[in-house]
């Protein structure tokens, strides 16, 4: 039996997908920058697709800058507000950021920039006071990640954004794992930059966007013919943004029905776990993206880390995470439960299980049983007593 539960790494393209890349690269792969009509063919694919994503987030379709992916629109919302400085400034993100924004951040702070790394709770939740304390006279951006895709805490991005508008301050999210799976309403959130992904929502790899909301300027990571409206210099890849496009499509169609079905399905897994000795859940269970099922293993002889979970799962035909998938070849206390406030060896032991599209009831009811089995292998039992 093969059981994938690692949708927060990557999705399989939906077939309506996969039959639109086909289509473009065989017959509509003109450049669309070109006047001839091959050009302007492909020019209505793109602009096609720009409006699909845009509409996924209520957004106009000029606020739409198509990218590689999430990393690039994370770094174009960053450095393309801090290189429109002379002088380094301040700038401030949260404490369980995924590297595509830390990383960054972290190469600002070596240059001289000001970073604010906010705490969170034990849930992994930024405190909206924490923000409106940090704020100085030369912040420039906040930044903080709508869902976290290690431990599935949403945070409070509404107040967290109108704290920062309310003192004239940009401010980012990086809204990879909620896109397509909650509803985004850019016309009523105060977001100024947000980010998605192709490859999160049934779309293929190499393609993403970033939202920006009109009237922001940006400076340009990379220079040349001034495609994207000079946001983004580079021949459009026209087949993965118009799969892009009909991903964003059809996941805004279905969320009504489909988000709470992965809830259900969610939700009946922590119950089924809720008393397996040593296995605690990491995140907000109020607050949570509605796929998202993450634990993290305190076994009170130490030495099992998610690796060894994973691996485990692996033999058993059953695909998960140990924490996020940019960290799981490497075997490092997850930044994300250090700053959640767990020790580092429960921070080696974090898991993660996420839901899609094409999990069942019975995929999650197996899983929970692997799992208990795992746990009799490797966990310590309690002696039985002698007669």
């Amino acid at each position: 039996m093969q059981i994938y539960l690692d949708y927060s790494a990557n999705t399989p393209p939906r077939p309506e997908v996969i039959k639109t890349m086909q289509d473009v690269l065989t017959q509509q792969w003109g450049n669309p920058s070109s006047l001839h009509q091959w050009g302007q063919r492909a020019a209505i694919v793109l602009e096609r697709a720009r409006i699909q994503v845009a509409r996924l987030i209520n957004a106009p379709a000029e606020s739409i800058t198509f990218t590689s992916g999430g990393t690039e629109a994370d770094n174009l919302a960053v450095m393309g507000v801090a290189q429109g400085y002379k002088k380094p400034q301040h700038i401030i993100i949260s404490s369980v950021e995924h590297s595509a924004i830390a990383q960054p951040v972290a190469m600002l702070e070596q240059w001289g920039w000001q970073v604010t790394r906010l705490p969170v709770d034990s849930l992994g939740r930024v405190n909206p006071s924490d923000l409106k304390a940090a704020l100085q006279a030369n912040t420039v951006l906040v930044s903080v990640i709508y869902g976290q895709s290690e431990v599935g805490t949403l945070q409070p991005i509404d107040q967290l954004g109108q704290i920062a508008r309310e003192q004239g301050v940009l401010f980012h999210t990086d809204a990879v794992q909620v896109a397509g799976r909650l509803s985004i309403d850019v016309q009523r959130l105060p977001v100024d930059l947000l980010s998605i992904s192709s490859h999160k929502i049934y779309g293929p790899m190499g393609a993403g966007a970033l939202y920006i909301r009109p009237g922001v300027e940006l400076v340009p990571l990379i220079s040349g013919g001034g495609q994207e409206s000079r946001l983004r210099s580079g021949t459009q890849a026209l087949p993965v943004i118009a799969g892009f496009g009909i991903a964003a499509e059809l996941a805004a169609a279905q969320m009504l029905t489909e988000t709470p079905r992965l809830i259900r399905l969610r939700d009946r897994m922590f119950d089924q776990l809720a008393d397996t000795p040593y296995l605690i859940a990491t995140g907000s269970r109020d607050y949570r993206l509605p796929h998202h099922v993450s634990f993290c293993l305190t076994s009170p002889t130490g030495g099992v880390t998610g690796k060894t979970i994973v691996r485990q799962f692996n033999q058993a035909g059953i695909g998960i995470s140990a924490g996020s998938a940019c960290h799981s070849g490497k075997l490092s206390p997850s930044p994300i439960l250090l700053a959640m406030g767990y020790n580092e060896p429960a921070a080696l032991a974090g898991i993660r299980l996420t839901l899609g599209r094409d999990t069942t009831e019975a995929d999650v009811d197996w899983t929970v049983m692997v799992l208990k089995q795992i746990w009799e292998r490797l966990m310590p039992q309690p002696e039985l007593s002698k007669v």
